[in-house]
């Protein structure tokens, strides 16, 4: 495309289960040139797999097709391109099913539809496994950690998706890809960039980290929540990405929550690692970005430079390992320990003991705190299982719950009826050449092979990061105990079988604050002496601090046991602890 104006791209979607209205508020609510929607996690491709192995149709994010049935006419007669990886594991059956709701609609005409392909790495797995180039993220050589997967796919990049516009495609369906391509790929198409425009490249990569979660980077799930304004409706993000990458983040005005330097930098920080952000078309260093708020809901993101990608890519193997079951009761009253230890020792013996599972857990959350009325004093106490064997884990595992109804400790009730044992996709990560894996594109019953990024290997001058948001002053020898709630905000999410949580200053000032609150002895007292790997990785330029809580989900959400299997609760949950800081580095303003 000739123009060289920001391209505007509105996300819709930030996980299979979003907002279904979220597609028509955005193409309603004023001018955009793409409509984008993040649909697949690693939990949601198990999710969808394992519907493609139950009805060979399936396998794709159904939830897309009642949000094309309502914006589908407006956006052909705009000119608005879609851009989805609702095909998940399925998309040519999504483009099937989509093409076959457009006919039934009264359109101006039909769409263009594209399908993305070469993610799917299944059946050539044992192939790529007999030459030995596939390894692990630290890269040792990689097998499957349980037997042979059942479905492999590769994170293809944006250059297909930019193939697909280029063609004409009025709808771009993708199987996995990484997130931020469903920008990257629109951004590069409108302003023709080459694989060499790394820094353009690489500011239109934050930009889709940033919106790709949907309405987190607008208000959702930020510290401070009582700050955002209509949050019982938050609108979704918009990028305007200029030619030189630099972007505006935004929503259309008069919609719920906010745009702010803070609700972006929440969003920056979520589901990274260290400095150097890879992707399949560039690595962006995430310790260059610049925030500029200016105003009325609009973030400047600049500065973003851009290094060439990896030869890799990375996949995950998804592995039916097992399946899990848990049940859930209700205790009243008061001695809530006593009761949950003879509750316990009662239902794990009826079942032959704990050790008798490959896994188990639980919890006790205690209800009986004595600032609450006597009746609402109610206590939940929750067992989880885990085995290979799903009769394990079947109906007698939820029976004997129920046998406990009238035989156990008083003030007692089942939460919920037990159900049946879950199947478990566990997502086993690996890294595989790139050249290993084709990317084409098909529309109009015509496939395109896409190829890789090619970017020069000519050196290029060294990187510097952006300076700290403030100043270290020297200390003054005296030193106040605080909330970390005061100094930092913070999110986190999940990575595989890691934890992340970024934490960042409240305001620019309060950067040394955080820096020296965010240690390692900090981290483990408020975790309760979790003796995992922990890598900590400064980004004064955010005034953050990104931590890697590794291994700390085990095999990843799927197959976690906990509460919280994807650490959403883990930020908010740390940054109860206090902390002991010298008062030169404490802000005025706390």
């Amino acid at each position: 495309m000739s123009s060289r104006r920001p391209i505007r791209i509105a996300n819709c979607s930030g996980f299979y289960g979003d907002r279904l209205a979220a597609a028509r508020e955005m193409v309603e609510g004023g001018p955009i040139d793409v409509l984008s929607g993040d649909w697949l996690a690693e939990l949601t491709m198990g999710i969808l797999l394992r519907d493609k192995l139950k009805d060979p149709s399936r396998g794709y994010a159904r939830t897309l097709l009642p949000q094309l049935q309502q914006v589908l006419a407006p956006c052909l007669e705009a000119g608005t391109r879609i851009v989805s990886n609702a095909g998940g594991t399925h998309p040519t059956a999504l483009a099937e099913a989509v093409a076959a709701m457009a006919s039934s609609l009264d359109l101006p005409r039909l769409p263009r539809i594209a399908v993305v392909s070469g993610d799917d790495l299944t059946a050539g797995l044992s192939d790529l496994l007999t030459t030995g180039e596939l390894t692990t993220l630290s890269g040792a050589p990689w097998t499957p950690s349980a037997g042979m997967p059942v479905g492999a796919y590769a994170y293809l990049g944006a250059a297909a998706v930019r193939a697909a516009l280029d063609a004409g495609a009025d709808i771009v369906l993708t199987g996995r890809v990484t997130d931020a391509a469903l920008v990257v790929g629109p951004a590069a198409w409108w302003h023709g960039w080459r694989d060499d425009d790394l820094d353009a490249l690489a500011g239109a990569l934050v930009a889709g980290h940033v919106i790709e979660c949907g309405a987190q980077a607008t208000g959702g799930n930020v510290s401070g929540f009582d700050t955002i304004p209509g949050l019982d409706h938050v609108g979704f993000p918009i990028a305007e990405i200029a030619v030189d990458g630099e972007s505006v983040i935004t929503k259309h005005p008069g919609t719920g929550g906010a745009v702010t330097t803070h609700t972006v930098t929440a969003q920056l920080l979520y589901e990274v690692g260290g400095p150097r952000y890879l992707s399949p078309d560039v690595v962006a260093r995430l310790d260059t970005v610049r925030l500029e708020d200016l105003g009325d809901d609009r973030v400047r993101v600049h500065g973003v430079r851009g290094e060439p990608p990896p030869p890799t890519l990375k996949a995950g193997a998804l592995l039916l390992a097992g399946h899990r079951n848990e049940v859930s009761f209700v205790l009243g009253g008061d001695r809530i320990e006593a009761k949950a230890a003879a509750l316990s020792s009662a239902f794990w013996s009826s079942l032959g003991g704990r050790a008798r599972f490959a896994d188990t857990a639980e919890e006790v959350l205690r209800g009986d705190h004595p600032d609450v009325p006597p009746v609402q004093r109610l206590s939940f106490v929750t067992f989880r299982a885990f085995d290979p064997d799903p009769d394990a884990v079947g109906k007698r595992f939820g029976a004997k719950a129920v046998e406990l109804a009238l035989a156990s400790v008083p003030g007692l009730t089942l939460r919920d009826l037990p159900g049946p044992a879950k199947p478990v996709a566990v997502f086993d990560p690996f890294l595989v050449p790139r050249d290993a894996v084709p990317m084409t594109v098909t529309l109009d019953g015509q496939t395109l092979e896409v190829a890789h990024p090619a970017p020069s290997t000519a050196e290029r001058p060294p990187i510097q990061p952006a300076p700290p948001l403030a100043p270290v002053p020297p200390p003054s020898g005296v030193s106040a105990t605080v909330p970390l709630d005061s100094v930092a905000a913070a999110r986190s999410g999940d990575k595989a079988g890691d934890a992340n949580v970024g934490f960042y200053a409240w305001c620019p000032e309060g950067w040394p604050a955080v820096d020296a609150a965010i240690t390692e002895d900090t981290l483990r007292a408020a975790l309760g002496g979790w003796d995992g790997p922990i890598t900590r990785h400064p980004l004064p330029n955010l005034g953050a601090v990104n931590v890697l809580l590794h291994g700390f989900l085990g095999r990843g959400v799927a197959a976690n046991l906990s509460t919280d299997p994807q650490a959403k609760c883990l930020a908010e949950a740390l940054r109860t602890t206090c902390v002991t800081l010298d008062t030169a580095w404490i802000p005025d303003r706390l």
